[in-house]
């Protein structure tokens, strides 16, 4: 049985966490490269008897200083979490970002918060880690503080996978021109997208084929288009397969990005649970079809493709 997590919403850390192995990012998706690091991590700890934390932000700073950045994320924390629980992570830290953490001069990031309140004694950054008011600090200034703060920079290599670096942004890359599983590889599984169901126009219904929909929130938006999909409803551990339209149904004349499911062989009352969504591969791109004939003879297609998937 895999041990649960200790969360933080503070540095306010209990005795058995401070001087750990701290690890300071957005780990948007622990994919590969992220994989990487914790493994790494978890050789420090087997040799130095050492609990492994993880400092993260929310919401993501980058989103938090662009308010046009809406769609961006590859996993919602709660996803996160369960990921890092199973890459033996003792305990998290998720600091609000707001305007006030945003302007802790970095000097006092290092002093303040990653001596005084965590007292790390390794902390794993990417080579472009930075840090504090208007960025200021950087991993250099870091290893500055090496031996009058006790700790020790680690800034391992990133992995690198076909001589391209594994990123969430090269992750994101992908999805947004429709190369599932090129980023499925790299984040090791199927990707996917957790929400609760909502009340629609019924189209779907109206159409034959009903749909659970979802509205995808903050997450990165991959290629509008057709997907074979898998999905979980609320907490049970079984998959039902099904088909789903990831975009603005151009038919209809949609305006808002939506995500609408089709479960095969499945009938009851979804609305108001959550559903994790995992895609599976990438049918075709979205299309505005003449009429709602065109529209429904292009499903039945889809679905004897969506049917075939494994």
């Amino acid at each position: 049985m895999v041990k649960s997590i200790y969360l933080y919403n503070s540095f306010n850390l209990k005795k058995q966490h401070k001087g750990s192995i701290i690890l300071i990012g957005n780990f948007d998706g622990v994919h590969l490269g992220h994989q990487k690091l914790f493994k790494l991590a978890k050789n420090y700890k087997k040799k130095y008897s050492l609990k492994i934390g993880v400092l993260t932000f929310e919401p993501v700073p980058k989103m938090f200083f662009n308010n046009n950045i809406k769609n961006f994320r590859l996993s919602n924390q709660q996803q996160k979490i369960k990921l890092m629980n199973k890459l033996n992570v003792d305990f998290v830290i998720i600091k609000r970002f707001n305007k006030n953490f945003s302007k802790i001069k970095s000097i006092d990031f290092i002093k303040k918060i990653l001596t005084k309140k965590i007292s790390a004694k390794f902390v794993f950054v990417s080579n472009n880690f930075r840090f504090g008011n208007k960025r200021e600090g950087d991993v250099k200034q870091l290893k500055k503080f090496e031996d009058i703060c006790n700790y020790r920079i680690i800034k391992p290599k990133p992995l690198l996978i076909k001589k391209k670096i594994v990123s969430s942004t090269l992750i994101r890359k992908y999805l947004e021109k429709g190369k599932l599983n090129e980023a499925n590889k790299l984040l090791s599984r199927n990707w996917s997208v957790k929400g609760s169901v909502q009340r629609g126009k019924q189209l779907g219904k109206k159409i034959g084929f009903p749909t659970a929909n979802i509205d995808i929130k903050d997450y990165v938006l991959a290629c509008p288009g057709v997907y074979g999909v898998r999905a979980k409803i609320n907490k049970s551990s079984k998959t039902i397969k099904g088909i789903a339209n990831l975009g603005y149904r151009p038919t209809f004349n949609g305006k808002k990005i939506l995500l609408e499911v089709h479960l095969f062989n499945f009938s009851g009352n979804l609305y108001n649970k959550y559903l994790t969504v995992e895609f599976l591969k990438f049918i075709r791109k979205e299309k505005k079809f003449k009429n709602v004939e065109q529209l429904r003879k292009q499903i039945k297609t889809d679905l004897l493709t969506a049917k075939k998937i494994q």
